[in-house]
């Protein structure tokens, strides 16, 4: 049952459409989990196809992993073609966090596919200019926040980065562009927020992991580190702080290849110094591809 927290809510998902909905840890929708609910939406649909079971439950999970590595090598290929591309899904694929995350059912399956399809929206949008690819690009981050909460905008910064300094349109279009996007995602990760949180707290399930009884309370408490130091998953990642990612609990998942990255930065950057801003040999585009990559 791979994290029996989330297959209890799974389960529960398929007994009972408010706890679908909510993402109740229990059928009689008493608590939530302490997640937004779309990748328990997921599971929760496997389940109620095929029957709740172990295979049910992670099957969405290994397809989400296929569908990242695939997404990575096509994306890769547009930029660098087909040997890049190969070795870029090879790595993905065989990181020992990777391929933990896509046979269990915690919610980081979904969130890396959603945040690989919105990088690949960008990469799109780079090429054609285009604001609906930007939007698209937004919807997948709005998503990715009711997989994840503020964990999916830890993006954010480099795919404005990509667009603003990449983008064919004039400089003025594209910070029009942006908004859009921006609206996009608000729209997409705030329509389940602002439902809970206007329906009557007498008739709905109390939220898993507060105090306060508060989806936003609890994103803003997550975001400033204040709660998950009593949570089940800072015993498995260790205390909050920006450095979590290189400590010991963390530090040999993937973060062994973040100099690699930032070599292949450097040298992106001198090859590429004097290429126009913009295509795929613009020193600039260069640059913010291999950020977007970190």
């Amino acid at each position: 049952m791979a994290n029996s927290y989330y297959a209890a809510a799974v389960k529960s998902a398929t007994l009972s459409w408010k706890a679908f909905f909510f993402g109740s840890l229990d059928p009689g929708s008493f608590i939530t989990v302490d997640k937004p609910p779309a990748a328990l939406w997921v599971m929760a649909l496997s389940a109620r196809i095929f029957g709740f079971s172990s295979w049910s439950m992670l099957l969405p999970q290994a397809l989400a992993g296929v569908g990242s590595v695939l997404i990575l090598h096509r994306l890769v290929r547009c930029w660098r073609g087909d040997i890049a591309a190969l070795l870029a899904a090879l790595a993905f694929a065989l990181t020992p966090v990777a391929v933990l995350i896509f046979r269990y059912n915690n919610p980081d399956a979904f969130l890396t596919l959603l945040l690989l399809l919105a990088a690949w929206a960008v990469w799109s949008a780079v090429e054609k200019g285009s604001t609906w690819r930007l939007a698209l690009a937004g919807v997948a981050l709005g998503f990715a926040f009711l997989t994840k909460m503020l964990m999916a905008f830890m993006v954010l910064p480099a795919f404005a980065l990509v667009y603003l300094l990449c983008g064919p349109p004039r400089l003025g279009r594209r910070i029009l562009q942006l908004p859009a996007a921006l609206v996009a995602m608000v729209m997409s990760g705030g329509w389940w927020l602002a439902v809970v949180e206007l329906w009557p707290d007498a008739t709905r399930p109390h939220v898993g992991g507060t105090t306060a009884d508060s989806w936003i309370d609890l994103i803003l408490a997550r975001s400033a580190g204040i709660l998950e130091t009593t949570t089940q998953g800072a015993n498995l990642s260790g205390d909050p702080g920006w450095l979590r990612i290189f400590n010991e609990q963390m530090g040999g998942q993937v973060s062994w290849l973040i100099p690699l990255a930032l070599v292949g930065l450097a040298a992106g950057l001198a090859v590429t110094l004097r290429a126009p801003r913009t295509g795929k040999t613009g020193c600039v585009c260069q640059v913010v591809q291999k950020l977007v990559t970190v």
